[in-house]
């Protein structure tokens, strides 16, 4: 692995652990604390929405710390993995792809790398090569994948109930069916504006009369 290589997994584990620190302090701490996040998952159908909220704290940072640290490499991509799943799945897959519909792009992409890292490995820089803690290639990343789908599948069956769907209420009226709406082209009025098309001469006012 040239040089090259090793500060460029620096920088990608640097980046994503640092991202996973921000949001779970954020999450902590930001908007609403612990109870505005307890309320959003508790919105969202995760039961039990004050655990939920700590849970994600906890995954969040420190998965990110791991990252930085470069330790344990692979569970902690394995932790982000599961974290972009369960929003991905609760919250941005009714909404599309794009980011900007609040769909799953964002979470998607932040997976797909820390999915790629744990195959790749920490690089050099890390505390899991100075231990000699060697678990890249395909068993990196299937342990990654293998324990995120596992746990993330393990927490939608125990904590998830989706919330029912509303329908949209429908309007009522006493109208007909088909006397609702005039026909396209129909005038707004009921008949034509009555015109004075008599022939017949103004009619003087008597006033008018004796003023001549």
């Amino acid at each position: 692995m040239s040089d090259a290589d090793v500060v460029a997994l620096l920088l990608v584990r640097v980046v994503l652990g640092g991202v996973m620190i921000a949001h779970g302090v954020n999450h902590w701490r930001g908007g609403g604390r612990i109870e505005g996040t307890a309320r959003w998952l508790g919105g969202l159908g995760l039961r039990h929405g004050t655990l939920q909220a700590w849970l994600s704290v906890l995954t969040e940072v420190g998965a990110g710390v791991l990252l930085v640290a470069g330790l344990l490499t692979s569970l902690a991509c394995a932790a982000v993995i599961s974290v972009m799943l369960v929003a991905g799945v609760l919250a941005h897959r009714p909404n599309g792809f794009f980011v900007f519909k609040d769909g799953y792009e964002y979470v998607l992409t932040l997976a797909v790398v820390a999915l790629a890292l744990a195959v790749l490995g920490p690089g050099r820089l890390s505390l899991d090569h100075a231990g000699d803690i060697e678990v890249t290639g395909w068993a990196g990343g299937g342990i990654a994948l293998g324990v995120a789908v596992g746990a993330t599948a393990g927490l939608l069956a125990v904590f998830w109930r989706p919330r029912p769907t509303t329908d949209t209420p429908q309007p009522t009226t006493d109208t007909p069916e088909g006397a609702t709406d005039a026909p396209e082209g129909t005038p707004d009025t009921e008949g034509p504006a009555e015109t004075d098309d008599s022939d017949d001469p103004p009619v003087t006012e008597p006033a008018e009369q004796e003023a001549r």
